[in-house]
């Protein structure tokens, strides 16, 4: 049950041994988590983009026949493959699918040019790449040659299209150093018996803040996506608008797009947060819940008042919390404003529906965290006092791939609700 990625460091025996006791891990891999989803909420729309409309059902077969497209050109469980996609529902079936074929996805963000992509596939020896032909006019199928030429493990790279636009690649290509180019679109083959896979293997990689990846296994994400919806209280009436990019973790898992389709809701994704593309979604979609950095939220209520828009909770992320911004977000929409801080590494709090403070960040999110307080020397820090977060919990890493030295820190107030004043560094 813990085994892992070369490189990334598993959690002791006794942990995860009270984990599984306290039923926070439970051995469900999530792609296998998908397939009961398709079973239960087959017909509901699960993905939405513009006019494009995916019921669960769809999303798990697509994933199904991707994954098997995936293994038919070679990929084999353990590989890691860079995800480059931007907010379309191609993002999400890839990254199922990739999971369900073994493979393990690097989620980088679609804004990254060089040196970060090639220092990203250098890292994890990536044998692939998924990311737009263009996107925004930069052309990320030169990058990813370009990339392939300098290291020669990069051998297969498969372009998402713009719906509506003709591929450079009618079919299978391959260049000079042996590279294979493909659409996206091409991975369709009948599906496969599923592999027996382990949910304590690493399910994807995060990009961390500080420049570090972040190995997530199935059983803590699993734990994270469905503890922060419970906390939402989320069904299948809730619409999660994606505003910001999916592969950020609060967009991805807190509960964001993963914690939504465990809950039977629906999935708007959008290009990007400006309020011009988000606010008709918003009123268009019947959107309940959305994520916002404060600078995004301040946006929006620049464009406001737009008739039809009522969710009913906005999560505003960063630190540090602004009062202001969460006052006028809440008013302006007649929402429920849950200020929250999250890191790729399992570092997860929000404010609570008990009221708690909003010019805190709340507590950490799963009832198996623990946090400890202390200053330079090692020693806990006074009441009020700023300090050095450790933490550790059923959804926190015990270390960062190839790199098991480093923690995650974060700031906390006297009565348990934290605020956080800096990043880990």
């Amino acid at each position: 049950m813990t085994s892992m990625l070369d490189g990334c460091t598993p959690w002791p025996e006794e942990f995860v041994d009270h984990y599984w006791a306290a039923g926070h891990w439970q051995g469900n891999t999530l792609d296998t988590l998908l397939r009961g989803w398709a079973l239960q909420y087959g017909p509901r729309t699960a993905l939405v983009h513009g006019g494009t409309r995916l019921t669960y059902a769809q999303l798990n077969r697509r994933a199904d026949r991707m994954a098997a497209g995936f293994r038919g050109r070679g990929l084999r469980p353990g590989m890691r493959v860079v995800v480059q996609l931007p907010n379309v529902p191609e993002f999400v079936v890839t990254a199922f699918a990739l999971m369900r074929a073994g493979l393990v996805p690097v989620f980088c963000p679609v804004s990254h040019r060089e040196p970060e992509v090639p220092e990203l596939v250098r890292l994890t020896q990536a044998v692939g790449y998924v990311g737009p032909s263009t996107h925004e006019g930069f052309d990320h199928t030169a990058m990813a040659a370009r990339i392939a030429a300098r290291w020669p493990f990069l051998r297969r790279v498969f372009t998402y299209e713009t719906p509506g636009t003709e591929s450079p690649y009618g079919g299978l290509t391959t260049d000079p150093s042996n590279c294979q180019y493909a659409p996206l679109a091409s991975l369709d083959a009948p599906p496969e018996p599923a592999l027996p896979l382990s949910a304590g293997q690493v399910a994807f990689l995060l990009l961390s803040g500080t420049g570090g990846l972040v190995p997530r296994t199935h059983d803590d994400y699993a734990h994270q996506v469905t503890a922060a919806a419970e906390l939402l209280s989320l069904t299948e009436e809730d619409v999660y608008l994606a505003a910001l990019p999916v592969e950020a973790d609060l967009a991805l898992g807190g509960p964001g797009v993963i914690g939504t389709l465990s809950a039977g809701g629906t999935v708007v994704l959008t290009d990007g947060p400006d309020p011009a593309v988000c606010l008709p979604a918003l009123a268009r979609e019947r959107v309940t819940v959305t994520t916002l950095t404060a600078g995004t939220a301040r946006r929006w209520l620049d464009a406001l008042p737009l008739p039809g828009a009522a969710p009913r909770l906005v999560q505003i992320c960063g630190a540090p919390p602004e009062r202001e911004t969460a006052e006028r977000i809440g008013a302006a929409l007649n929402c429920r404003v849950q200020l929250a801080f999250g890191l790729p590494e399992g570092v997860l709090t929000l404010t609570r529906p008990d009221g708690s403070a909003p010019t805190t960040h709340g507590r950490p999110l799963s009832p198996g965290d623990q946090i400890r307080l202390v200053d330079a020397t090692g020693a806990p820090v006074p009441d009020g006092a700023t300090g050095e977060l450790q933490t550790r919990g059923p959804h926190t890493i015990r270390g960062y791939y190839h790199a098991p030295d480093r923690d995650a820190c974060s700031f906390t107030s006297p009565d348990g609700d934290l605020v956080v004043t800096g990043r880990p560094v």
